[in-house]
């Protein structure tokens, strides 16, 4: 006599720590992104005042980047494209932040964490606490939809800041010693 086992109702160490991360993730990226929605105008104008080209595109992107992202990593929904903003928008504010002085003066901060749990989340997707796994049955996505969407999000970076900011944020030294 065999019984079936029931996948869906079985969980792990690995599914708490994917809700965690995702939490974790998720919250400070949204509340990064509630700050910039809430005074939009500010986020325009310290773009505008850094040099970026199309600040108001700019500050578009990196709020609804942020603010969408954040929220779907919070919920396990759409995980992989949650991700992937998340991991574009903090490509591109590491780059802010290192591109003001040596790059090895402060590469470890804050985006580069979240980009990093993110790019995690992306490739093990959200586990089955997550309304991916409610609505879809997808606690995991397959391993190509995680690799082209992993691009996918280096590619829409580099664009960003190519186009919109123009310069290059990896120094040796710091500007303009």
């Amino acid at each position: 006599m065999t019984t079936e086992f029931d996948h869906r109702f079985s969980t792990s160490g690995r599914d708490l720590g994917l809700l965690l991360l995702r939490l974790a993730v998720g919250a400070a990226i949204l509340q990064a992104g509630l700050q910039k929605a809430l005074d939009y105008g500010f986020v325009v104008d310290s773009m505008r005042q850094s040099g970026w080209k199309m600040p108001e595109l700019a500050a578009f992107l990196v709020t609804t980047a942020e603010t969408v992202g954040g929220v779907g990593l919070l919920l396990g929904l759409l995980t992989p494209l949650a991700a992937m903003a998340v991991t574009a928008a903090m490509i591109d504010a590491w780059a802010v932040n290192v591109a003001a002085a040596a790059f090895w003066s402060a590469p470890f901060n804050v985006p580069f964490l979240i980009g990093f749990g993110a790019i995690a989340l992306l490739l093990t997707g959200a586990g089955t606490y997550s309304m991916d796994q409610w609505l879809w049955g997808r606690a995991y996505w397959p391993r190509l939809v995680s690799i082209t969407l992993l691009v996918v999000a280096i590619i829409a970076a580099v664009a960003t800041w190519v186009f919109l900011n123009g310069t290059n944020p990896i120094h040796l030294t710091t500007p303009g010693s």
